[in-house]
């Protein structure tokens, strides 16, 4: 076996592309930067016990787990980056008022998710803490699409959902957390035939409701007033679709090309989200390029109940779809001792000036940069010149 190979779904970032997803992070983070959003960056590894807190069995099974040599604990490398932030929140800043936090950090999957081709990410997101009006899922929701557009991808597909409409029509049944995970899986699949076998468990009017879901996706003016229809008169069902309508009516009016709808049976994520939730979807990428929502219940895990919403995403799928920079000017220097030269090397850099130096006899080669200059001696001075 060669001992450079790679494990399976794990890649090298290599030139050119990797500049282009540090400047995508580097914009990226100064756009959140200027909405007053605070930079973290948690461990790579935690205890297991606090990396999984509050969150679902998937992300269980997506976590890598070690002995900690040192303690006898067992540790994992992250999965997901946002119950670290949720705890950062909760736990460490301990806040009162609305607090804004953004990260970007690699996490690694056990598995290779559904519809990706590598297991390690570089998850870039940002989260809003203390607030729990819709007013902070749509500014998440708007700070997706500005984050969409720095990528050049203007073209956006979003799809909104709601945890709470679920939860209205479970309200008062005591489903076991097992029949809830096989409830949404038969959901997200929208196996239909199997659903009906499943809900007859239900009085009738639940299991109408939820047949009814897997039907309740498309244009959102025309899925929410079916679903006003053909949902049961519920509290939780009411304020979600009332959320839903606000959020959809600012979204539409957001310049750039977005086209809205909902999918009421798109759930992904629902153990962990307790409210709206999204998806952004863009052309030649059939997985979700974003995802994000509400989720409230987080912190209460680590002693401190917060509303939070938020998003996050693969930074380095969103490099790949953006289109690649034209390679940058450089210039060509010899490599000699004479401090002149050095001199004219050091005011170029300053400058902004890519300076490459090379002896005589090397050959540069470079995904990165075009060598279309070169420093040449005239008389007692160093030019530039075109090559």
């Amino acid at each position: 076996m060669n001992r450079w190979l790679l494990p399976e779904d794990i890649a090298d970032v290599l030139p050119a592309e990797a500049r282009k997803v540090e400047t995508l992070r580097r914009s990226i983070l100064d756009l959140y930067q200027s909405y007053g959003y605070e930079l973290v960056a948690p461990p790579i590894l935690e205890f297991l016990d606090s990396l999984l807190t509050g969150t679902g069995s998937d992300l269980n099974l997506q976590t890598f787990k070690l002995v900690d040599q040192l303690s006898g604990r067992t540790l994992g490398l992250r999965a997901d980056m946002t119950p670290q932030v949720a705890r950062i929140d909760a736990h460490l800043l301990n806040r009162k008022g609305v607090t804004r936090l953004c990260y970007a950090g690699s996490v690694a999957h056990a598995r290779t998710p559904v519809g990706s081709s590598a297991r390690e990410e570089l998850q870039l997101g940002a989260e809003i803490y203390g607030c729990a009006t819709w007013e902070a899922d749509f500014e998440a929701v708007s700070l997706l699409l500005q984050t969409l557009r720095m990528a050049s991808l203007n073209k956006v597909y979003l799809d909104l959902s709601h945890a709470g409409v679920l939860e209205g029509i479970l309200d008062g049944h005591g489903l076991e957390r097992s029949d809830v995970e096989m409830l949404y899986s038969l959901l997200q699949s929208k196996d239909r035939p199997r659903l009906a076998i499943w809900a007859k468990c239900l009085p009738t009017k639940s299991a109408y409701a939820l047949m009814a879901l897997t039907e309740l996706n498309g244009p959102c003016a025309q899925v929410l007033a079916s679903a006003k229809k053909s949902l049961p008169q519920h509290k939780l069902i009411d304020e979600a679709l009332a959320q839903l309508e606000k959020l959809a009516a600012a979204t539409a009016a957001l310049p750039g090309d977005v086209e809205l709808s909902v999918d009421l049976s798109d759930l992904r994520g629902y153990q962990y989200h307790s409210g709206v939730m999204f998806a952004a979807y863009v052309d030649k990428l059939p997985q979700p390029i974003a995802r994000g929502g509400r989720y409230d219940h987080v912190g209460e895990a680590f002693g401190r109940s917060r509303p939070a919403t938020g998003f996050s995403m693969d930074l380095l799928t969103l490099a790949n779809l953006a289109p690649l920079a034209k390679r940058r000017s450089a210039i060509l220097a010899p490599w000699i001792i004479d401090l002149d030269l050095a001199s004219k090397i050091a005011q170029l850099r300053n400058a902004g000036e890519v300076v490459i130096q090379a002896m005589n006899a090397d050959v540069i080669e470079t995904a990165e940069y075009c060598l279309d200059r070169e420093l040449v001696k005239q008389g007692n001075s160093w030019e530039v010149k075109n090559t």
